[in-house]
């Protein structure tokens, strides 16, 4: 008898027993307008055995999609590779349920569920480089610290040629089509990067030494299965390829121009920026008006840019709020090899001008040109002078990228 949510194969030993969250719009920040999925995969060796949880709501879902493979309790081997909520928060229930033979995390991973959970040793540390016999099958543990939390690791069963990823290679994309390639392109392209700059860009040291590890290892591989989005299979090299790009955060010509206006002085003055960027040779030029955009959309259009223009009004000498949101955020990324340079209106007392050059060293931008402040409303002169912001700041960009 078929059960109400059925398990997904894999390869003819794995299946995807995850849950599909169509209606997450907001993930510590980060705008999920497509929804996302969180990642569990059942492997059916001798000891079964579970590859992380879903978040809490969705652990009936979850257990739904083993019940239609195999009788929950006969799981014996259940491992998590990242101890974050999203694939942890069903862990204690699913081992009251289960009772599972052995719990495996990283060193770190047991410290952290222990810490969340209060499960009392329960989790035994696997160790980097480790194999566990399944039986018929092995699983061998490789940590991968900071990618992107300390207990982070990847699992590798080497019979069925599939790398168990956690949040590396993710996307938040909810979906029914379990495989990359029978997603749309443009689709998977853009939320890869987005989910890169959003929660993986500020390890990228570490993405290198993994994809190098990775590589070294030259693991037989058939299938990448990351924590969320779908999977990959058949040609698995472009999203390594990808991520060993992002990582290197090379500076293009790329441009963008991120403001907030109060009484439209800054919406003028930023699209004479912007025009100033496309003919100083910037190309393309992506302008966020804070009051409509999101903050990780910002995030996403500077992984592959080379220049940063801000915008602000003064309100009670800072910057104004959503630019004070969307700085927080993107330091915090911190996107290297950037150039760029700051604009803004004020009234009776000046400040955020000062405010966005400040946030731009504390970011690690170099300025390359000086900033353009005006007060109350922008005569054509400063108009003028902003259009020249753009130009200096695009000419800067490119003259470097020449060398």
């Amino acid at each position: 008898m078929s059960k109400p949510l059925e398990a997904m194969k894999v390869t003819d030993k794995v299946y995807w027993v995850g849950a599909i969250d169509w209606a997450i719009r907001e993930f510590h920040g980060y705008a999920t307008q497509r929804g996302t999925t969180y990642n569990a995969f059942l492997v059916m060796a001798d000891k079964v055995t579970l590859v992380d949880t879903v978040k809490a709501p969705f652990r009936r879902e979850m257990m739904s999609r083993i019940a239609s493979v195999v009788d929950p309790k006969k799981i014996e081997i259940l491992i998590s590779n990242h101890s974050e909520m999203d694939h942890s928060g069903s862990l204690p229930e699913t081992i009251r349920e289960v009772e599972p033979e052995k719990v495996y995390a990283s060193a770190k991973g047991a410290e952290t569920l222990d810490a969340h959970f209060g499960l009392g040793g329960r989790v035994e540390a696997g160790k980097d480089g480790q194999t566990l016999n399944l039986g018929n099958m092995n699983v061998t543990f490789l940590e991968t610290k900071m990618l992107h939390w300390p207990d982070s690791m990847v699992s590798y069963v080497a019979e069925e040629q599939v790398l168990f990823s956690q949040d590396a290679f993710g996307q938040h994309l909810a979906t029914c089509e379990m495989w990359a390639d029978t997603v749309a392109r443009d689709v998977l392209l853009y939320e890869a990067a987005k989910y890169y700059a959003n929660i993986i860009l500020p390890f990228s040291p570490m993405v290198s030494k993994t994809v190098a590890k990775l590589r070294g290892l030259n693991l037989p591989l058939k299938v990448i299965a990351p924590d969320h989005g779908p999977l990959y299979r058949k040609d698995l090299g472009w999203i390594v390829d990808l991520y060993a790009e992002w990582a290197a955060q090379k500076p293009t010509a790329k441009a963008i121009v991120v403001y907030d206006t109060m009484w439209q002085s800054d919406a003028v003055m930023a699209k004479a920026a912007a025009e100033g960027l496309a003919e100083g040779g910037a190309q393309p030029v992506k302008v966020f008006p804070m009051g409509s955009a999101h903050r990780s959309d910002v995030a996403t259009e500077i992984l592959d840019a080379g220049a940063i223009l801000l915008g602000s009004p003064t309100i009670n000498q800072q910057m104004f709020p959503t630019m004070a949101d969307v700085l927080c955020y993107l330091e915090g990324l911190k996107r290297k090899n950037l150039v760029g340079a700051a604009f803004g209106s004020y009234g009776w007392s000046g400040g955020a001008v000062k405010r966005l050059t400040d946030a731009l060293e504390r970011m690690g931008v170099q300025i390359v040109a000086d900033p353009v402040s005006v007060n109350y409303v922008p005569t054509d002169e400063a108009l003028q002078e902003c259009r020249a912001l753009g130009r200096k700041v695009a000419q800067a960009n490119l003259a470097r990228l020449g060398e």
